[in-house]
């Protein structure tokens, strides 16, 4: 690490971790590699124009879901003090690991080499076999997964509004995924990232808000104990099973945590880039830290260890009665159909860029007729491949399960720290080596564990699978 007195000119540059002092000639390293050039996906989806704010938004929304709402019933598999060890312990994890995301895609940027994806980190920091056949598709695959998975939930969302007005409705989720889906084939054609700010802004408030609602429902149902009673000890379960349970439930807050998305984000911020970007990895932990905690203790306080995947559903009594007024869950499940729109067309931005890349002219103007036929027409077979698998496998709190530890654990949890420790070499008796070191091995056996347990609890609940059921 560079002591106190290294002297710092305008034509040279400290990297944030403090390890290496190096020349700019015209803003790019001296001795750098040329400057990688990138498709008209890249320079059609991303726009680096956002501010702090902008930054606050865009990750707001990629993290803070209606996800959050599988919340209680993670503690409900892991007990009290498990529970909010864990969210504490991904959290912290989580916010470290952007702000040391964000350290190496900005050393890289200097280098000439910008980064977009976690492909392209991994190209350029493990090679380029790592990011062609492993990161690259574990992330186009975790956020293409996350778009069915949110369809779905807007499609859920869709149909306990149509059933509280209407209980003897006969229209089933699969219709309601479709209409969901619909909805989607006009907000994907919203050109960039950065495009998405104020909808984000709005999404932000949208977390707040349904979050609130859905907090003082368990509250209120708690204290009025409808019709059941509640036990907080941890879900019964015997030796392999409740350990299983304990690690599917470490894979749920895994992914309630996880964006799949940082480094698109992070390409669409202005400079001072690392500035910015940690006023708004701050931004988004203030709204975590609020929603998440008020509705995971709320709701496992309220229901115990009956608490369900999502507790929306434990607002509806054994006589499929609801426990709360219509009106309010009528507007807490808007709240949530309203937000989980712009979690999707987040998380579409990869397979938009990627799609892009390959079809658009990076030679003509980006919205030029044939470019925008192309997007047109790319986009939108996007959504409806996504919105087939929705209406055909409408099982979230397994996939949920699956996708955290598959897909969020390794890009959040493991590569941060391995990405870091490659980029800038710290000392292997340094404190800062072996940190990430233990917190990427954790991390990995974390990751083992969590995947049987997400694949034996969908094999156990194979038996009531079947295509496009009306769940």
């Amino acid at each position: 690490m560079g002591s106190e007195h290294d002297e710092v000119t305008p034509n040279s540059m400290i990297s944030n971790s403090g390890f290496l002092v190096c020349e700019l000639e015209n803003g790019v390293l001296k001795g750098a590699p040329p400057p990688k050039e990138y498709g008209a996906g890249a320079l059609s989806v991303l726009e680096p124009r956002g501010s702090w704010l902008h930054c606050g938004y865009h990750l707001t929304t990629s993290i803070v879901s209606p996800a959050l709402l599988c919340l209680p019933s993670a503690l409900a598999m892991l007990g009290w003090v498990g529970g909010v060890l864990c969210m504490t312990f991904a959290g912290v994890i989580t916010f470290y690991a952007y702000i040391l995301l964000s350290v190496v895609l900005e050393h890289h940027a200097h280098l000439g080499r910008p980064q977009f994806r976690f492909r392209d980190m991994a190209t350029d920091i493990l090679g380029p076999g790592w990011g062609k056949y492993f990161v690259g598709p574990l992330q186009l695959g975790l956020c293409y997964s996350v778009v069915v998975a949110f369809t779905l939930l807007g499609g859920q969302s869709l149909k306990f509004i149509y059933l509280l007005s209407n209980p003897t409705g006969t229209m089933k989720l699969y219709n309601f995924t479709i209409i969901f889906g619909a909805l989607m084939l006009f907000l994907v054609q919203i050109p960039s990232l950065h495009s998405l700010r104020h909808i984000n802004l709005v999404s932000l408030n949208l977390c707040l808000a349904f979050s609130v609602c859905v907090t003082i429902g368990s509250i209120y149902i708690g204290n009025c104990e409808l019709g059941f009673k509640k036990n907080n000890t941890i879900m019964e379960g015997q030796g392999s099973q409740s350990i299983l349970a304990a690690f599917f439930a470490i894979s749920i807050v895994a992914t309630t945590f996880s964006s799949g998305v940082f480094p698109q984000i992070q390409a669409t911020i202005a400079p001072p880039v690392k500035t910015n970007m940690f006023k708004g990895i701050c931004i988004s932990y203030s709204v975590i830290v609020s929603t998440y905690y008020s509705v995971a203790i709320s709701g496992y306080w309220a229901f115990g260890n009956r608490s369900k995947g999502s507790v929306l559903a434990n607002f509806i009594g054994d006589d499929h009665k609801p426990l709360l007024p219509t009106w309010f869950l009528l507007i807490t499940n808007l709240f949530i159909l309203l937000q989980v729109s712009a979690a999707t067309l987040v998380y579409l931005q990869p397979t938009n860029q990627l799609l892009e890349e390959k079809f658009i002219d990076p030679k003509s103007d980006q919205f030029s007729g044939p470019n925008i036929v192309r997007r047109l027409f790319l986009r939108l077979i996007s959504v409806i491949i996504a919105t087939t698998l929705a209406a055909m496998l409408p099982f979230f709190g397994d996939l949920m399960a699956l996708f955290g530890a598959f897909g969020c654990i390794p890009l959040d949890f493991i590569l941060p720290f391995i990405f870091y420790n490659l980029t800038f070499k710290p000392s292997n008796r340094s404190f800062i080596f072996w940190v990430n070191t233990l917190i990427a091995v954790i991390c990995l056996f974390m990751a083992g564990i969590g995947a049987i347990a997400s694949l034996y609890k969908i094999l156990s609940d194979a038996k009531m699978f079947r295509l496009f059921p009306n769940m």
